[in-house]
């Protein structure tokens, strides 16, 4: 990227993020100049293309931090908070951002997207980007691999893993591949202004997906089907009711019924999406 494509330097938010601090990494890899805005920013100071640690203090809930960290800035890598977005686009309009690359969600694409609480605030944050005069690239994964780690203290104690739909397909997508489609868009014009659907190469069910981890682990993972009712017990206090129920309706709906995967990872990046069995395999250790 040059200044005389997007402008001298990227705004990352989500600092905290596994997805934003992969996007950081590469865009330190590249040499091209960014800050990164995180809720929590640490020690003081911006990130630029040394991939220095600092970060400014960014809260996507809170427009006065906004200010700040959009001067200077013509591309926003942005995840989707629609709590204060309309005045996100208005400060990042007047500060002169040209393009916004949004981490939205697969779940917009949905029937229910305006019903289900989840897809409802990606598809709130999408349309108030489309009907803004910044010009937007939205990135939809479906599932993030990383979902598999809520299971990962059930398995260091031994405990069965408790699933209501164990037979549900997901489309799992490994966040470094996330992250490499957004750089990809971030750093080509040509890329920019579509919308892409990010997906893992496979459909598999919340059973394989275990069956795949026991594998790359070396020991068996045994899970329980539970209700629907005693799954959301179990996560109270963890995920708001409306999430919660939000889910619980998606793998209903995806009980025994395979995921349509994409190519769009290999279409931005040039390389085939990573198989959640790579995942695990990069993440093995948060399961030891």
């Amino acid at each position: 990227m040059s200044s005389s494509s997007y402008g001298p330097s990227v705004l990352v938010t989500g600092g905290r993020g596994a997805v934003a601090r992969a996007v950081a990494a590469r865009l330190a890899e590249r040499a091209i100049p960014f800050r990164l805005g995180s809720r929590e920013p640490g020690p003081p100071g911006a990130s630029g293309a040394s991939g220095a640690p600092g970060a400014v203090h960014l809260d996507l809930t809170d427009p006065a931090t906004f200010p700040a960290a959009l001067e200077g800035i013509r591309t926003v890598f942005l995840y989707a908070e629609a709590a204060a977005i309309d005045a996100f686009v208005k400060e990042a309009t007047a500060a002169g951002v040209e393009h916004v690359v949004l981490l939205s969600s697969s779940s917009v694409l949905g029937a229910d997207a305006t019903e289900n609480a989840l897809a409802a605030s990606h598809l709130a944050v999408e349309q108030a980007l489309l009907a803004s005069p910044l010009r937007t690239t939205l990135l939809r994964p479906g599932a993030f691999a990383s979902n598999a780690l809520g299971w990962a203290w059930a398995m260091k104690s031994g405990t069965p893993i408790r699933l209501p739909y164990p037979g549900a397909y997901a489309d799992p997508v490994h966040e470094a591949d996330i992250a490499d489609a957004a750089v990809a868009v971030l750093s080509d014009p040509a890329l920019a202004g579509g919308a892409y659907t990010l997906t893992g190469p496979q459909s598999l069910t919340f059973a394989a997906q275990l069956a795949v981890l026991s594998g790359v682990l070396g020991r068996s993972v045994p899970f329980e089907t539970i209700t629907p009712e005693q799954w959301k017990a179990d996560v109270e206090g963890f995920v708001p009711g409306s999430y919660a129920d939000a889910l619980l309706a998606h793998w209903a709906a995806q009980d025994g019924i395979a995921m349509s995967v994409t190519d769009e990872v290999e279409r931005l990046t040039g390389h085939p999406a990573r198989t959640f069995e790579t995942w695990a395999e990069d993440h093995a250790e948060a399961f030891s």
